[in-house]
């Protein structure tokens, strides 16, 4: 578990909350407290009593289950105290699934095939509890994005940092706005790498040179675009409620609280723009996708079609040579030109001159063109 006090003075970290809630909340600031899922299950009890002595109040039992829910899906919740949302990020490996009040163990879950850009779209929840001077999160294990952040807040207190147009989040709602961001950010990288691979896989789908096997990786992306389509949607609407609930919260008191209000307004909209754009490029990718291999298998019925055509044009020029043939191959004592000496050339020269007029008349009726690549 860590824990970090946030005020005028700066930015510090301590990992006892027995030594916070002995200091009290800091007068002109508040507090973060993060932990891992499995952490918050072994001290949920201490978490609880501490929040009652910091704020007088305590989360509920549903959200308590909604924290420690490995399988949740992004969706947003409130009191008249506090404010929950849970937003699903991108976890680092497939290893990073826990196995948590009941869940399905990591051996047990079903894994990714496919490229390994797409067992990247594995994910798990990150748990918010916003109240007004404390923001509770609840991360998976080994959560490279509560580290990342905690090392940018305390990297905060250099002056150079600072220096450097550097700001504090203003509270606990504005730093939850700020990770969500963080977290929104790696699907925007996912974006790219998806595109790159499923461009890829679209160019030796129209190659006419190359033969395509990947299907199953192909048929595994389009799955795993849905899924993440299905993830993206929820991240959506989760963050339009908390907007939705940004409007009903009291008026503010005085011209700084009320810029404090209009800035988590304009970053709540900026997360849900960022997540629009995520779920506007998965489906044009998917519809991409569904296009391209529309546009094969009409590739490869084309091509049928060019050869069936081919050969039917060489079937219609050797068919009366066989015919021909088959008349001067009679078992007749009396056929005209067999006794000659030259009969076999008259019969050659003839059949050449049918197969030329033929071809020029196929010619002409563009039956023999081949279609420009």
């Amino acid at each position: 578990m860590r824990i970090f006090t946030l005020d005028k003075l700066g930015v510090t970290e301590t990992d006892s909350l027995t030594s916070v809630i002995e200091r009290g909340l800091p007068e002109q600031g508040y507090l973060w407290i993060a932990c891992t899922r499995s952490e918050f299950e072994q001290t949920q009890a201490q978490i609880q009593t501490g929040l009652q002595a910091l704020c007088n109040m305590q989360l509920v039992d549903l959200h308590l289950s909604d924290l420690l829910n490995q399988q949740l899906p992004s969706h947003y919740d409130y009191t008249s105290q506090y404010d929950i949302l849970v937003f699903r990020r991108l976890a680092a490996s497939g290893k990073e699934r826990e196995s948590v009040q009941g869940d399905l163990p990591a051996s047990h879950l079903p894994s990714r095939g496919g490229p390994p850009i797409l067992r990247r779209i594995d994910t798990s929840p990150v748990g918010f509890a916003v109240f007004d001077h404390i923001l509770l999160t609840v991360h998976p294990s080994d959560c490279s994005i509560r580290d990342t952040y905690a090392t940018k807040l305390l990297n905060s207190n250099s002056v150079a940092t600072r220096g450097a147009g550097s700001h504090l989040p203003s509270g606990p709602a504005d730093m939850m706005l700020r990770i969500v961001n963080q977290m929104v950010d790696g699907y925007l990288e996912l974006r790219r790498e998806l595109s790159h691979q499923l461009d890829h896989w679209q160019t030796e789908l129209l190659n006419p040179k190359t033969r395509f096997n990947n299907w199953a990786s192909l048929l595994q992306a389009r799955l795993s675009l849905h899924y993440l389509d299905e993830i993206c949607e929820d991240q959506r609407a989760a963050v339009q409620d908390w907007i939705e609930s940004l409007k009903t919260w009291p008026d503010a008191t005085s011209t700084a609280a009320q810029r404090e209000r209009d800035l988590l307004q304009v970053r709540s909209r900026d997360v849900l723009e960022h997540i629009e754009r995520v779920v506007h490029h998965v489906r044009r990718l998917e519809q991409s996708t569904e296009a391209t291999v529309q546009m094969h298998f009409n590739a490869q019925s084309h091509r049928t079609s060019e050869i069936m055509r081919t050969l039917t044009v060489l079937t219609a020029i050797f068919l009366p040579l066989n015919l021909i043939a088959g008349i001067f191959g009679m078992n007749f004592e009396f056929i005209p030109f067999l006794h000659q000496s030259n009969g076999f050339w008259f019969a050659m020269g003839a059949m050449l001159l049918i197969a030329v007029a033929l071809v020029l008349v196929f010619s002409r009726k563009r039956y023999l063109e081949r279609s420009a690549r």
